[in-house]
């Protein structure tokens, strides 16, 4: 008898085994993942399409052969012959599964979209961008002073406006000559000067006046999402804000494991620095189109990124990240022409400009919250954190600050959740339980309804209630606790020790049903006992991460907290406390900063001098290196409790009662497992 072949989806990570011969598309039904098709497997309307893997995926336990999938077919052939297909793309209602094999769903592929959460923050920035643009009258070529044209140019450019030593490349050159005279000699020029450049580069030209935009992208490239702003480089203005997945996801769900992936296949670093390339290009391309530019007025691009993101956008091998000392090629900032990274969907000539990174998992990602939050600036002592796949951490005020990175994983972000998705219309985000009943109620991202509210079930008929994202899991971990549904060591009462038939038992374990819509063939949502030690596992890296940075600085408390990211735009801060993500402080001193990192580089992108100003400030930043600290262990131990088994949050229980409850057998809990008191 042949055994099944083991089948994993990513980004969603759900799996399952079937037999050899199931369709892709099948299988994706079967385990619930978010796989489109409209056609129902006929191969018309290619709404299927897939990207299977191959090679070695330590990360997943499996090898995936060649053969993993049977072969290219006739109808694939017949739908990329007419209609063109990215190379790597099958079709999954064509392809069947003949073996062990990862499967990636890319976003145009899923029916509920990936809602990328990382919009423009009003900002006030003082403008003096690296790039302008100039109209100038060039005199006319002479018998007598047989200068070139580029000279006379460069003369009219000084004479004017007072630039000096300008370059143009071949290609620009190639092109001056014809458009000098269709002008008659007046021209715009398209000009840059970044903080690393001695000399001004002559992007473009163009005849006459020409009073076109310029314009900017600036890239938040996180390990889960890219998030970019279409920027106008004369006023600031942010004209579109999308985003995208990022595609690594495939090879690994968290940093070290693409780093992994990397080390044991031979050119794997090659097939991550390809696959998100593209996806900038495709970003670029759908930001402009939203926007209705031209993506050749894109003039500039800067980028923010953690360490491994850096080096692999570059094309870099990211293998010394993955072990002590964790040495970067380059921490420096730079400059670089946007064909250098294949960035084929903005101006030819376009520059680069990324920031600098602070240590070798402290990355230009937090270099930018830096330059946005200015923890240096500040009276109070001020917590900084960017929750991401990796949470990046800035502590400090007026007198010193710190920096560390913590490996908190995918859980925030919805992944390694057992009814987890991606934040998407249809998912829960928002989550309350009554502590006397035990029933939930919940909102998910579309509508503003609460599911108790009338009108709910016709608000989200369209998109229907498919899973939990990560502020949902984050709220509902929070609200179990508040109710007594779950103990302070994350362990989930049965039926009978907290008085709800929403908690069943599946075999040494309990879990909470959220939502049932098995009625309407819709999915049950739990929360399972592995999703709390997933959730428990983020948040103690996270806050033992921040204790750590408190311990160097030699304090007990911080007088301020900012949440940075999607994260912080989303979660609200008395969760967030309940769980132990944060050290205690009063609710009114945690805010939202909004995509702090975002902001960064739009600040970057605008003001030429606040490079110089971030490339001096990381210098003057200590980083602490969580993973040699020996007290980072203890630290994550405690904060593994909900919210703290050591410390005893004073601000959080001014205005809430966390329920004495234990479920541990072995703890003598007495009768309903509540804890007797003393």
């Amino acid at each position: 008898m042949t055994e099944d072949a083991l089948v994993i989806f990513t980004p969603s990570g759900k799996r399952g085994r079937f037999a050899l011969g199931t369709p892709v598309l099948t299988a994706a039904r079967q385990l619930g993942v978010d796989l489109d098709s409209v056609c129902g497997g006929r191969g018309i309307c290619s709404k299927c399409q897939i990207s299977p893997g191959y090679g070695e995926f330590p990360k997943h336990g499996v090898h995936v052969d060649d053969d993993a999938l049977t072969p290219w077919n006739s109808v694939e052939e017949r739908y990329k012959s007419k209609r063109g297909m990215a190379p790597g793309r099958r079709l999954g209602c064509q392809a069947q599964v003949m073996g062990d094999v990862v499967i990636d769903v890319p976003p145009e592929s899923q029916v509920h979209k990936q809602v990328i959460r990382k919009s423009a923050t009003q900002r006030d920035i003082v403008m003096d961008p690296a790039t302008r643009a100039l109209f100038v009258e060039v005199t006319e070529p002479d018998m007598h002073n047989p200068s070139g044209d580029f000279e006379r140019l460069k003369e009219a450019l000084a004479a004017q406006w007072g630039v000096t030593d300008v370059i143009a490349d071949l290609a620009l050159l190639s092109r001056l000559q014809p458009v000098l005279r269709k002008g008659e000699w007046k021209v715009t020029v398209v000009l840059h000067k970044g903080n690393h450049d001695t000399r001004t580069r002559l992007l473009e030209v163009y005849p006459g006046f020409h009073d076109g935009a310029l314009y900017g992208l600036a890239i938040d490239l996180g390990s889960t999402t890219i998030a970019a702003h279409l920027c106008n480089l004369t006023d600031g203005a942010v004209l579109a804000s999308n985003g995208l997945m990022n595609p690594q996801i495939r090879f690994g769900e968290d940093l070290m494991s693409r780093v992994s992936y990397a080390m044991m296949n031979p050119g794997g670093d090659v097939e991550m620095t390809r696959a998100v390339r593209e996806a900038i290009n495709a970003l670029a391309k759908s930001i402009a189109e939203e926007a209705k530019i031209d993506p050749r007025a894109i003039f500039e691009v800067v980028f923010v990124m953690n360490p491994v993101m850096h080096h692999l956008l570059m094309g870099i091998d990211p293998v010394e990240l993955g072990q002590a000392p964790f040495a970067l090629a380059t921490s420096g900032s730079l400059s670089l022409d946007g064909r250098d990274l294949e960035l084929t969907n903005i101006h030819r000539a376009a520059r680069v400009y990324v920031l600098p990174c602070i240590a070798g998992h402290v990355g230009a990602d937090c270099a930018a919250v830096a330059l946005s939050e200015e923890p240096g600036k500040s009276d109070d002592m001020v917590l900084i954190v960017d929750v991401g796949t990796n949470a990046e951490i800035l502590l400090g005020n007026k007198s010193r600050v710190l920096a560390c990175s913590s490996p908190t994983g995918p859980a925030f972000e919805g992944a390694q959740i057992s009814s987890g998705q991606r934040a998407a219309p249809g998912a829960i985000e928002r989550v309350e339980i009554d502590p006397v009943s035990k029933e939930p109620r919940f909102r998910v991202i579309g509508s503003d309804l609460w599911s108790t509210d009338p009108g709910f079930a016709e608000a989200t008929k369209g998109s229907g209630i498919t899973g939990i994202c990560g502020s949902g899991i984050i709220e509902a971990v929070a609200e179990m606790r508040l109710a007594g549904i779950l103990d302070q060591t994350g362990l989930i009462g049965s039926a009978e020790q907290v008085g709800t038939e929403r908690c069943v038992t599946f075999g040494r374990t309990q879990s909470y049903l959220l939502h049932d819509a098995s009625a309407e063939g819709g999915p049950k949502i739990w929360v399972t006992q592995g999703d709390i030690r997933a959730i428990q596992l983020a948040k103690s890296a996270l806050y033992a991460g921040a204790r750590l940075l408190m311990d160097e600085m030699g304090i007990e408390k911080v007088e301020k907290v900012i949440l940075a990211g999607a994260f912080g735009a989303h979660i609200s801060p008395k969760h967030a406390m309940v769980l132990g993500m944060i050290p205690d402080v009063p609710l009114d001193k945690v805010i939202s900063a909004g995509n702090a990192a975002g902001t960064g580089a739009r600040i970057a992108l605008c003001n030429v001098g606040s490079r110089n100003a971030i490339e001096a400030t990381v210098h003057e930043i200590h980083k602490v290196e969580t993973a040699i600290e020996p007290k980072f262990q203890e630290h994550f131990v405690n904060a593994s409790a909900i919210p703290n088994a050591v410390e005893p949050f004073p601000e959080l229980l001014k205005i809430v009662t966390l329920p004495d409850v234990s479920y541990n057998p072995a703890s003598g809990g007495g009768e309903g497992g509540r804890r007797r008191r003393r």
